[in-house]
């Protein structure tokens, strides 16, 4: 074995090369994994965003088998039981609202109509209005806010303006005027449907400008960037920009923003029904249990807290997967 310098400068290249490896290996490990698999892992350390996200499947899912979880463990949600109500005070008969093994959250005071069955009906009119209303806001904020960032000019304008309009227009007071004089069958749609569909519609209307705002100012700094003039410099058309360029790199905002949308639509579908003119009876709402429950809140408190927590668990498990889903998505994050 030779001791000259050639020996000694091998022995000095080998653990180099070695090192060189290592890193190599390493950044490639690392440039291996996609945006969504980097997103996935953040999602998944958050335990508060996980929780928030495993409770709205289980509300989603409730809501989905609802006609068998009431066969199973309740009563139709109209059906009356006059024998579980006390004839002189008109309070459910025991303690707690009433509830018992036949009637696992208690009976409506006065009518006696199961809680339970009233709460999981409650739970698909109001998730079913908001996601279609939602969905409803995001399609059409994305629509004009990407047209008003990228075209700017004349559009931006009438856009914008229209948006400043939309957002000092008094939403609440529109939709009572407007459902209280449509009729009760829309589209061959009748009862909780029909009514559903004109909360859809109002609560979507007029959501869409909060996110087309958002939605035009991404458009404003994208526009701007290099890919956006590579592809215009190839020839690419405004249509194919948007939708192959723009909208791919909106996906994270308007992900989060959608998912931050829903539980303002839960509390405004409650309200409208709180106030007479959402779900008309005696089809179930959370919200229209709570209007019933204000006259018997006194004597009998399970009737509005079993709706109201329903409502706050609810708004709550929407908030906290939409503020990890935010933090998951943010390239910024560490």
């Amino acid at each position: 074995m030779s001791l000259g310098p050639e020996a000694s400068i091998s022995d000095e290249i080998t653990p180099t090369d070695d090192a060189a490896v290592e890193r190599n290996a390493g950044e490639n490990a690392i440039a291996g994994r996609s945006l969504k698999q980097i997103a996935w892992r953040r999602l998944k350390k958050d335990r508060v965003a996980l929780g928030g996200g495993i409770v709205i499947l289980f509300l989603i899912f409730i809501a989905f088998i609802a006609p068998l979880l009431i066969k199973w463990f309740g009563h139709p949600f109209d059906e009356l039981h006059g024998d579980t109500i006390d004839a002189t005070l008109g309070l459910p008969k025991g303690h707690l609202g009433g509830i018992s093994k036949e009637f696992i959250l208690g009976v409506e005071p006065v009518n006696g109509r199961d809680i339970f069955s009233r709460i999981v009906y409650g739970a698909q009119t109001t998730l079913t209005v908001a996601f279609l209303s939602a969905f409803l806001s995001t399609f059409l904020g994305v629509v004009f806010g990407m047209s008003a960032g990228f075209l700017g000019g004349w559009v931006d304008s009438i856009v914008s303006r229209i948006m400043d309009f939309l957002l000092a227009f008094p939403q609440l007071l529109f939709s009572i005027a407007l459902v209280s004089v449509l009729p009760q069958t829309l589209f061959g749609f009748s009862g909780r449907w029909s009514r559903s569909l004109v909360l859809i519609a109002v609560i979507g209307f007029f959501g869409w400008p909060y996110i087309g705002r958002i939605v035009r100012g991404q458009t404003l700094s994208l526009r701007e960037r290099e890919f956006v003039e590579a592809s215009r410099s190839l020839g690419a058309r405004s249509p194919r920009i948007l939708f192959r360029e723009v909208l791919p790199n909106l996906a994270a905002p308007i992900l989060v923003y959608t998912t931050l949308i829903i539980p303002t639509n839960i509390l405004t579908e409650a309200a409208l029904s709180f106030l007479g003119v959402g779900i008309p009876p005696p089809y179930p709402s959370w919200g229209g249990m709570l209007s019933d429950a204000v006259a018997t809140f006194r004597y009998d408190p399970m009737f509005m807290i079993i709706p109201g927590t329903m409502i706050f668990i609810t708004v709550l498990a929407f908030n906290l997967f939409g503020d990890g889903l935010r933090d998951a998505l943010d390239p910024k994050a560490h």
